[in-house]
């Protein structure tokens, strides 16, 4: 599928199948915002679970938190939201549309990508096996150009973002000649910044009430209670914190479906550490997190970094994990160096010491801090946009299938009797009470067994089993392989210690 129809048909599918929902719906729905239906609560859920099973539960030195999500005011002028958390943005004069100013020229960016994608597919298609997309990539004029335009793009950009220089934004959106993608024309305003924090109030009367902000990022509870869990918990450095939940910001242009909502989920880690010491631990997230989305099997070509060329003040390394989405590549998780910025700011704002005796330095410091952050909407677009597929089978027809990972798949098997007759159900049924104790389980008995084969696919279910009337005499089933669409004979406990292999978390995670 052209990558366009592959977006919409993800769309069409997410719907159709009860994995996502527009809010509000009846209502008209309610811009950028999202519900989770039945099938997509257990794929998030599950996609929650994996990280941090990786995260947590096989790290020795990293803890978990769930911190508030309404927090003291102070906490987000430490923080620098309150003065700096901001997206520069633009208003096309003709559709009245606005925009985030730097996206329009990342997305510009992106068509040059595009462009070096189909002169790698061209030559690959030319040269055959003796193809070297490594050479070709550092040698061909017309992609080294595309490289060098783009580079250079983006280097201004961030220099031109580091400095506030919004004129200058303006202007390199005016060289590169973009359009609005509505109205088609270059007619633009100025740049301007924009605060991406909602307000809300605390308090029984208005004339009492105590300005809050919903957070715009996790991260700021972990911060505030380092010194709760490092005493309670005993941690020694390095120690890690981990969190997810909900996060909210106000954003210009959300779109993209769950890639960029208003309200979303973070999976956030802070790693705390000596100072002298970010940069070894900088390089080991790296490579860390990299084989974590490597584990899940979407394909390694579908990830790169991408390394910062606007700073943050208080970073000195800062990259992210890009995936790419049926709409390129686009950011998946930040890997960030902060230094002590966190938590010195927060010793300032609050006037208590949030220092780490150190044993073996025989001194208090303040650590630094390594983070790991990723969204879990946009791992959940990730895995499901990449796992949809359409098929032409060997008869000529077509199915749909959604090649999830078995071990993040909402329903692991669904229990189908051949017929609705003869016992078949009632066996079908005992051996779903069996099998629902290790795993999510799906019962069907309606239309013939080959629609409900194909139903399940398109849920991303990655086996069945099916009871017929051999079951009565000899107690085995037939179980059927989602991706394969083989299928073989077993006895029951044989099925299931085979079901239970392919979504176990060790065979998945055992190599990171």
């Amino acid at each position: 599928m052209a990558n366009q129809e592959l977006f919409k048909k993800v769309l069409s599918h997410a719907k159709e199948y009860g994995f996502v929902f527009p809010s509000s719906e009846i209502y008209d729905g309610l811009s950028a915002v999202y519900d989770y239906g039945q099938q997509g609560v257990a794929l998030k859920k599950n996609l929650r679970d994996y990280w941090w099973k990786a995260m947590v539960q096989l790290n020795d030195n990293i803890v978990g938190l769930d911190a508030a999500i309404l927090m003291h005011p102070t906490t987000w002028k430490a923080s620098g939201h309150v003065d700096a958390f901001n997206d520069p943005l633009i208003d096309n004069k003709d559709s009245k549309k606005r925009y985030r100013a730097d996206v329009l020229v990342e997305d510009y960016v992106g068509k040059l990508d595009t462009k070096i994608e189909k002169e790698v597919k061209k030559a690959a298609k030319r040269f055959g096996d003796a193809f070297d997309k490594a050479q070709f990539l550092s040698t061909n004029p017309r992609v080294v150009g595309y490289k060098e335009k783009g580079d250079a793009i983006l280097k201004r950009l961030g220099k031109s973002l580091e400095k506030e220089d919004l004129a200058d934004v303006k202007s390199l959106i005016e060289e590169l000649e973009i359009v609005c993608p509505v109205s088609g024309s270059k007619n633009w305003t100025e740049v301007k910044q924009f605060n991406l924090m909602f307000g809300t109030k605390l308090g029984a009367s208005a004339e009492s009430a105590t300005e809050l902000y919903l957070r715009p990022e996790t991260a700021q509870g972990i911060f505030v209670n380092f010194l709760n869990v490092q005493k309670t918990g005993r941690m020694k450095l390095p120690f890690g914190i981990a969190q997810t939940g909900k996060a909210f910001r106000n954003e210009i242009v959300a779109r993209q479906f769950i890639f960029r909502m208003r309200e979303f989920e973070q999976m956030e880690m802070q790693f705390f550490i000596p100072p002298g010491t970010q940069k070894e631990w900088y390089a080991h997230w790296k490579e860390t997190r990299l084989k974590w989305h490597h584990s899940l099997g979407l394909g390694e070509d579908n990830y790169r970094f991408h390394d910062h060329e606007k700073l943050a003040h208080y970073a000195d390394a800062a990259c992210d994990i890009e995936f790419k989405f049926p709409f390129g590549f686009k950011e998946l998780e930040g890997i960030h160096s902060r230094t002590d910025f966190d938590l010195s700011s927060h010793e300032e704002f609050s006037g208590k010491k949030l220092q780490y005796f150190d044993p073996e330095r025989q001194e208090n410091y303040v650590p630094y801090v390594l983070e790991t952050s990723i969204g879990l909407d946009r791992l959940f677009l990730a895995v499901f946009s990449n796992s949809l597929q359409e098929e032409t089978l060997e008869d000529g027809s077509s199915r749909t299938v959604l090649r999830l990972p078995a071990v993040v798949a909402p329903t692991k098997v669904a229990v189908l009797p051949l017929v609705k007759k003869d016992g078949l159900p009632d066996i079908a049924k005992s051996f779903v009470d069996e099998l629902k104790w290790d795993m999510t389980v799906a019962y069907d008995e309606k239309d013939a067994v080959g629609r409900r084969y194909r139903r399940q696919d398109a849920l991303g279910t990655p086996f069945c089993i099916t009871v017929d009337h051999q079951t009565l005499e000899d107690q085995t089933v037939t179980i059927r392989y989602r991706d394969s669409m083989a299928q073989e004979r077993l006895t029951l406990p044989e099925a299931k210690a085979k079901i239970n292999a392919a979504v176990s978390f060790q065979n998945w995670l055992g190599d990171i």
